[in-house]
């Protein structure tokens, strides 16, 4: 048994306006522990601002200040916190990989509606409230300005199955949508419509090339040099049973979650760790690490690799680009998938909102996962109506939601 989830998490809230909220884990160690902890964090819309993780390996004490939404629900985000703790749900830190629970079943919903503006993010924007996670979407509009959207969802609840989960759902979206809501489908995903999230639509090789390029160097030269500047050294005199990562970067949305989703990826244990963000957006990350035998990193192919992995993540965690598709616009993202198979949160979010600030219209999109090299993207295919506001530039397009995916709007 574990010990009690209220010792587990503790959430201290603002002492003044504005100020942030402390996070406090106490429970039995994992790998890939801060990850999940950062990706939850991450899926409430909230920014980890300064941070300190300590372990012996098998016991961990993790310290989270972070600042966003004023409209946090924050005895929902310490259950979801301590669901995410081995000793909150159970599973102790040696336990066998072949006892994994089950991954949550898959769901299709399917809503029809009379189009308009900002439509599609505020579907979006229920889900996300609901905890319902999106892991693929099929959006079409008719010529009548209907709109049919097929949503591939899992809920994080896992009561998606319920009646009076799918009466929750379809009342937030009625309240939402009002009129412009037609009909609202929900069932569960049958085992061939589940193996279809795990194949790969076409994407073309040029988009391949574009987003995909390992080459690290700035595409938009009128951003500062301090965003595109990442500094990342090892060193492992300093102690004698672990190898020291120092980062230097550009602070962003999710960075402490990149940064733990690489190490999870590559499982690396984190000992002891330091986050720091200051006034102008510069962000400093000690960590102490150790490989999973418990020793240091010292093969320099493995060294090159980890470190080249972390720059890149830090300087690109997402793709975004413009691109023409005949004679219409289509914007891209592509958002790396962790090797457990989840990927960050709220990305379709943000970009609906992006284009909604922009005042552009979707037309169409989908969500696929493309095996690209020797890993896993989610790629998010946009196509735009060029029936509205043409004075948006297809430059504007892609720094508008590149700076709302980055936090830096």
């Amino acid at each position: 048994m574990g010990i009690p989830s209220d010792d587990v998490v503790l959430i201290r809230e603002p002492e003044k306006q504005g100020g942030p909220s402390v996070i406090t884990v106490n429970c039995p160690d994992k790998t890939g522990l801060g990850c999940d902890l950062c990706r939850i964090i991450l899926f409430f819309g909230l920014s980890i601002v300064r941070g300190d993780i300590s372990t012996d390996g098998k016991w961990c004490y993790i310290v989270f200040w972070v600042v966003g939404r004023s409209s946090t629900r924050w005895s929902l985000l310490k259950k979801r916190l301590a669901e995410a703790c081995p000793s909150a749900s159970g599973i102790y830190y040696y336990r066998p990989e072949l006892q994994q629970p089950k991954p949550p079943d898959v769901f299709l919903l399917k809503l029809c509606c009379h189009d308009r503006e900002g439509l599609l993010h505020d579907v979006t924007e229920v889900l996300c409230e609901l905890e319902l996670i999106i892991r693929r979407v099929k959006v079409s509009t008719t010529p009548d300005g209907k709109v049919m959207d097929l949503f591939f969802i899992k809920d994080t609840r896992e009561l998606l199955h319920t009646k009076k989960r799918q009466e929750e759902t379809d009342d937030h979206l009625r309240a939402v949508l009002g009129d412009a809501m037609i009909s609202c489908d929900i069932e569960l995903a049958g085992s061939e419509m589940v193996s279809c999230l795990h194949g790969s639509s076409f994407l073309p090789s040029a988009i391949r090339e574009e987003m995909f390029s390992l080459e690290m160097h700035d595409e938009h030269p009128s951003r500062s040099s301090a965003r595109s500047s990442v500094s990342v050294t090892m060193d492992n005199k300093l102690s004698p049973s672990h190898t020291l990562f120092q980062i230097i970067c550009q602070d962003h949305k999710g960075l402490v979650y990149d940064i733990m989703r690489t190490l999870k990826d590559y499982n690396i244990q984190v000992s002891y760790g330091r986050f720091t963000t200051n006034q102008r957006g510069s962000c400093e990350v000690e960590l102490f690490v150790m490989q999973a035998d418990g020793k240091k990193i010292v093969d320099p192919n493995k060294q090159n690799a980890l470190s080249s992995r972390l720059r890149m993540e830090l300087f690109r965690p997402l793709r975004v680009a413009v691109v023409s598709r005949g004679p219409d616009t289509e914007l891209l993202v592509a958002n790396p998938v962790e090797l457990s198979g989840e990927g960050r949160p709220l990305v379709f979010y943000d970009i609906t909102h992006a284009l909604q600030m922009l005042n552009k219209c979707i037309f169409s999109a989908e969500i696929g996962r493309h095996l690209i090299g020797d890993r896993e993207w989610e790629v998010y295919r946009i196509l735009l109506d060029e029936g509205d506001d043409s004075s948006v530039s297809r430059n504007m397009i892609e720094e508008g939601v590149r700076k709302m995916l980055m936090g830096w709007n």
